[in-house]
């Protein structure tokens, strides 16, 4: 399902358009979509996602942004470091489109965030214990 051309050619970018929309509605439910509401407009332009990739072989990876190094055959990514040791750098990833499961789309207004830090499975954290 997942190719060259659902990540570059749209189909991520509908994706976050879908979440922002869904998000902002929930917050406005009685203000249509481009009806010119200020508010609705404001608060919907305030909107931040979050891009997650779940692979077949059960590791889930936050994407921050693709990665353009000149391949069509696979998905390029700085990936979201969850160890702090490796927040300093850049994590790029390179993962088959055949290896991707599913893609999640999280919409959340900055003042709305969750308070703790939603924990995104398939990181080691420490040498013996695992990321839930």
């Amino acid at each position: 399902m997942f190719n060259y051309d659902w990540f570059h050619g749209g189909g991520l970018q509908r994706q976050i358009e879908e979440a922002k929309n869904r998000c902002a509605a929930k917050r406005f439910p009685n203000i249509k979509p481009g009806n010119g509401s200020p508010e609705y407009v404001a608060y919907r332009n305030a909107l931040e996602t979050r891009i997650i990739l779940y692979l077949k072989d059960g590791l889930s990876y936050e994407m921050r942004e693709i990665a353009d190094i000149g391949i069509s055959s696979a998905l390029a990514f700085e990936c979201v470091p969850v160890d702090e040791n490796y927040q300093v750098g850049a994590y790029v990833i390179v993962v088959p489109f055949e290896d991707i499961a599913r893609v999640e789309v999280f919409a959340v207004h900055p003042d709305e965030k969750p308070q703790e830090n939603l924990r995104i499975p398939g990181f080691k954290v420490a040498t013996d214990t695992s990321r839930d």
